[in-house]
């Protein structure tokens, strides 16, 4: 999927601070780009996802085996939509768990990176489970709840560090009602977690370890802490 800047006097909103951020990485001016009429080169679905990844993950591969396989999964899953690119529909879960530093988000985003750039039209979001909770916890003037709605319904979701943050019963409910959702719809999610597969159901609970266990694949990582670098003697 591309898109094909026009002519925008108004730049405001996510969708054209996205599309500031591409154009200055190609050394464009963004605004007089808005005065030159479209571009020559599309802006691509993939560059608009990288202009919401974290820098570190932007050059993100998904090669691990299983990752792999399952982003092949989920673009044949796709029913094709008007342009006739396919479109996330239905389909399995990935958990991928392993030690710190063992690459989990790094495959989970180069998952996300892949299927955009297979062409799949892919409406996505990512949060880490630490952040989710402070995104949802009620305060005056803050919608909580239709921004859950907004994860639970969306078409694929990637939670990161799933079972590191401090947990309650709000956060074990909150987060229960997040992955039922997508558990009853069939909706793709990617999960990374620090935790050990047998520590799951202890820190997360009977009723959400249970539908892990049916909606996911399992992807386990080993090695060190690629983080930790060793200094030169």
């Amino acid at each position: 999927m591309t898109i094909t800047l026009t002519d925008a006097p108004h730049r405001v909103g996510p969708l054209t601070e996205k599309l500031g951020a591409i154009l200055t990485a190609r050394g464009i001016d963004p605004d007089a780009a808005s005065m030159q009429g479209p571009l020559s080169e599309p802006v691509t679905a993939l560059e608009l996802a990288d202009a919401r990844i974290p820098a570190r993950y932007r050059n993100a591969l998904g090669d691990h085996p299983q990752v792999t396989a399952w982003t092949k999964t989920i673009a044949a899953a796709g029913r094709p939509g008007p342009s006739g690119a396919p479109g996330i529909a239905e389909g399995p879960s990935l958990l991928i768990a392993g030690p710190t530093g063992t690459g989990k988000t790094h495959q989970a985003y180069g998952a996300i990176r892949t299927l955009l750039a297979a062409g799949v039209r892919l409406r996505w979001e990512a949060v880490t489970a630490a952040d989710l909770y402070a995104r949802l916890r009620p305060r005056s003037g803050h919608d909580a709840e239709r921004d859950l709605q907004t994860l639970a319904r969306c078409p694929l979701l990637l939670l990161d560090d799933l079972g590191a943050a401090k947990t309650s019963e709000w956060t074990e409910e909150l987060t229960y009602r997040l992955i039922n959702h997508r558990y009853e719809h069939l909706r793709p999610t990617l999960i990374t977690t620090n935790l050990p597969t047998a520590d799951l159901r202890t820190a997360l609970g009977d009723r959400i370890a249970s539908r892990l266990a049916e909606m996911t694949e399992r992807v386990i990582l080993t090695g060190p802490d690629r983080r930790r670098r060793t200094a030169p003697a």
